[in-house]
Formats: structure tokens, C-alpha cells, sequence
């Protein structure tokens, strides 16, 4: 019991860290465009409930800290709802208030009587300041720790694999999967453990001359240090390091920059990549993760970094430097979900936004209040499932059988 509390609680730190950043930013992203256009804000809010720190800046803005750090939020000026968009009738009311109360010159202050292209640009400055998050935390990490290569050369093919029945052999040097050049054996990994099931071809380099390889990935499960017990395509190939192979490179601040953006489109694109086959059927559901299996990634990518220190300050360092490539790749994640179509989110937004630009008036409220109550319920069904996954994976169900029998 007492080394369950101990382990749970070595994840919360680096999972408040990870995620508090990750939806500041977000948050931020909403707050810097409705500023840089000039609309009103109220209130800028780092964490929920009661305010632990407020205080206000000279544009009005109050700023505040609350007690649960598990999200935030921005308030612009006249909204009671956050998520809210106002029907012809309820505009045509706080346009009335506003004119009585501040005069008619300051209903232009006010977000939902911006044109409706500002509009989007604030809504959608949250997830795309997630992608910029993404991509300075890549480009930091690629000018600073630098980026390890060791080509994807074969060791061994293991027997009966996919790998052996499409003819790979040791000392093969796989350059290109699917297209694509591959610059690692972790890319070429990373590659095959999303395709389970799908073939795929491969260019090698073999005594001189390149050969073209084809061959179906096989669903195995494994048990990652991070991450733990996962199903993935695996080909059945072991690296191989030569003297030499491994090296670590270094960029400069504009090769950096390009990483960084190559990286996050890389994220980007392996996300879209597992939705489709999700929805599709061809991938199973259970790798699906919420907060808990976040919780427990963050402390096993702290703990793994930390590791490779000598000193006290070297493990504090390799910790947090190996979380920041944790939270760029949240990042990506955070931000792609806030742009799905689906009411509550941003992309709901930009979708009634859509609905609006097309008949120039905006959706009944009617309308837009069943949209919110399908979409809240939608969300709320996937974070249970993902929850459900995360006791799954954890074996907390396992763990509290013990305790009771």
C-alpha cells in the first residue's frame, strides 16, 4: 500500500507540470489573439475554483490562480457562459445592455459583436498556439540535448517473424518505409508500430545495392518501460550498432526551428493517422489513455531521464528536459482534439462559426444548447472509457482485489 501511495505520488508532480503548462498555453493562445485585436477580457484564470492569487493588470485584465490545477480558462467581457454562442436575439439583447450601460461606442469592445473572421481567430488561437508550443519545446530540445541517430542496420531477424518471410537479413540497412526516408532505427519503429496488420514496403541497402522488401507488420503486445503493457505492429528485427553508427547531433537555432516544425507535423500526422484507423475498426481502442495513464507517462519520462544524471542537479536536469519532449507531443495532441467539429470544443465553435458565414445569422439557441448537451456527453463517454482504459492498464483493479481479500 504504502509503495502505491509512494509511486502515485512521484507522477502527480510531473503530471501537473506537463499538463498545467500544455493548457496555459492554450489558454494563452485565446487571450494573446483576443488582445492583439482588441477585444475586452475579463479575466484570465490559471487552474479552477477558489483563487489561491489574484491580482489585476492596467488593461483591467484580473489574473488569478485557482486551488485546482487541472485546467483554465479566459472570460471575455459580457460573457456569463464561456462556451456560449448567443443566438440573433440574445445579441440583439446585450447590444441594448451594453449601449444603455457604457454607450454605444463600447459594444465594439465586445467579443460576440466582432467580425466573425476575429472571431475565429480567437477561438482558434488556443490550438494553434499548442502547435507553437510544440515546435519551440522541439527546436529547444534538438539546440540543446540534440538528437541521437543510429541508422536502422539489422542485427537479427527473429524466426517465424513478418521480417524473415519478406527476406530480411543481418546487416541490411533499411533506408526507406513506405516512401519514406528513415534516418533511425526508432523511426523505423515508431513507423511499424502504428501499422499493424497494413503492408508495407521497405528499400534496404544490401551488399552495395538497394533492394525493395515488402512485408505486413504483426500485432504483438509488448511491455514498454513507458507506457506499459501496449499492442503494436512489430516486423521482428533486431538493431544492430556498428562502430561509428551512433551519433548525436546538434542544430543551429534556424535548422532547429524546421525540426521543430517537421516534428510536430510528424506528431500531428501520427494522431490523425490512429483516429482514421480507430474509426475504421483497424485499430483497437484500448490504447486509448486519459488522465491517469498521462499521470503515470509523466513520472516514468521523468524518472527515465533523471536516470542518466550523476549529480543531484543532473538528474533534476535530465528529468524536466525529458519531460519537455513529453509535453511537446501532449501539446500536438491537446491542440488537434480542441479542433475536432464537436460542440464545446473550439473546433465546435469554428463549426457553428461555419453555419453562421453561410446564412448570416448565427445558429438557433436552441440548436446550439442540444449541440453543447451531445457533445458534453460525448466527451464525458470518452474520458470515461479512456479512464476505464487507464485502470485497465494500471492493474488498480488487480491491486484493490488484494486489499480486500
Amino acid at each position: 500500500m504504502i509503495d502505491f501511495i509512494g509511486s502515485a505520488l512521484s507522477y502527480i508532480g510531473p503530471f501537473l507540470l506537463v499538463l498545467g503548462l500544455v493548457v496555459t498555453i492554450h489558454e494563452f493562445g485565446h487571450f494573446l489573439a483576443a488582445r492583439s485585436l482588441g477585444i475586452a477580457v475579463d479575466r484570465f484564470s490559471i487552474g479552477f475554483g477558489r483563487a489561491i492569487a489574484t491580482w489585476k493588470d492596467k488593461a483591467g485584465v484580473e489574473w488569478r490562480i485557482g486551488w485546482l490545477p487541472l485546467g483554465g480558462y479566459v472570460r471575455f467581457a459580457g460573457d456569463e457562459n464561456a462556451a456560449s454562442v448567443p443566438d440573433q436575439a440574445d445579441l440583439s439583447a446585450m447590444r441594448s445592455e451594453i449601449e444603455r450601460r457604457e454607450g454605444v461606442e463600447a459594444v465594439g469592445r465586445y467579443f460576440h459583436f466582432r467580425p466573425l473572421w476575429q472571431r475565429a481567430v480567437v477561438v482558434a488561437g488556443g490550438p494553434f498556439a499548442n502547435f507553437g508550443l510544440s515546435i519551440v519545446l522541439f527546436a529547444f530540445l534538438l539546440m540543446t540535448v540534440g538528437e541521437t541517430i543510429l541508422p536502422a542496420r539489422v542485427d537479427g531477424v527473429i524466426p517465424g517473424s513478418a521480417a524473415e518471410r519478406a527476406g530480411f537479413s543481418r546487416g541490411d540497412l533499411v533506408v526507406e518505409a513506405n516512401g519514406r526516408k528513415i534516418k533511425s532505427f526508432l523511426e523505423l519503429q515508431q513507423m511499424v508500430s502504428m501499422r499493424a496488420n497494413v503492408p508495407m514496403s521497405f528499400v534496404v541497402e544490401r551488399g552495395g545495392r538497394e533492394l525493395t522488401l515488402h512485408a505486413t507488420p504483426e500485432r504483438k503486445t509488448i511491455v514498454a518501460r513507458i507506457g506499459g503493457e501496449q499492442k503494436v505492429g512489430a516486423l521482428g528485427l533486431r538493431g544492430l550498432e556498428q562502430p561509428g553508427d551512433r551519433v548525436v547531433k546538434r542544430y543551429n537555432p534556424l535548422e532547429a526551428l524546421g525540426g521543430g516544425v517537421a516534428r510536430t507535423w510528424d506528431v500531428l500526422e501520427s494522431t490523425v493517422y490512429y483516429l482514421g484507423r480507430l474509426i475504421t475498426g483497424k485499430e483497437t481502442a484500448e490504447q486509448l489513455g486519459g488522465p491517469l495513464r498521462i499521470a503515470q507517462a509523466s513520472g516514468q519520462v521523468a524518472q527515465a531521464g533523471a536516470e542518466g544524471g550523476t549529480t543531484p542537479f543532473a538528474m533534476v536536469l535530465g528529468g524536466l528536459v525529458a519531460l519537455l519532449g513529453l509535453t511537446a507531443v501532449l501539446s500536438v495532441g491537446i491542440g488537434f482534439m480542441n479542433l475536432l467539429p464537436v460542440p464545446v470544443l473550439d473546433g465546435g465553435h469554428l463549426l457553428f462559426y461555419a453555419y453562421e458565414a453561410i446564412t448570416r445569422r448565427p445558429l438557433a439557441a436552441k440548436v446550439q444548447a442540444a449541440g453543447y448537451r451531445v457533445g458534453l456527453a460525448l466527451l464525458l463517454g470518452l474520458m470515461l472509457f479512456a479512464t476505464w482504459n487507464d485502470l485497465q492498464q494500471l492493474r488498480v483493479f488487480k491491486f484493490l482485489g488484494g486489499l480486500l481479500s
